[in-house]
């Protein structure tokens, strides 16, 4: 269910705005972004485990509030990212 270090460091290194950036809101996106993909999959198999929904229901809250401080900061930022991880169709 969680995201493998190396998968993590890939998507760092994929959304990082300078080197050793770990904390931009697009970095902590990209990886929240990651870690409700793989709920998502896990829940297909388990359908009733709900312990785990009320921590994915978590995820998409805190990434919801990450996107809009981006969009109040940066819109340029807010529309690279959501078309770069394939939100917001």
């Amino acid at each position: 269910m969680s995201v493998t270090a190396e998968k993590k460091a890939e998507v760092i290194k994929d959304n990082a705005q300078a080197k050793g950036d770990t904390g931009s809101p697009e970095v902590q996106v990209a990886i929240l972004t990651e870690r409700i993909r793989n709920l998502t999959d896990h829940f297909k198999d388990h359908h009733k485990d709900n312990h785990s929904r009320r921590g994915l229901l978590k995820m998409v809250n805190k990434r919801r509030s990450l996107l809009a401080y981006l969009k109040k900061k940066d819109l340029q930022r807010y529309n690279n990212l959501i078309q770069k991880l394939g939100l917001r169709k």
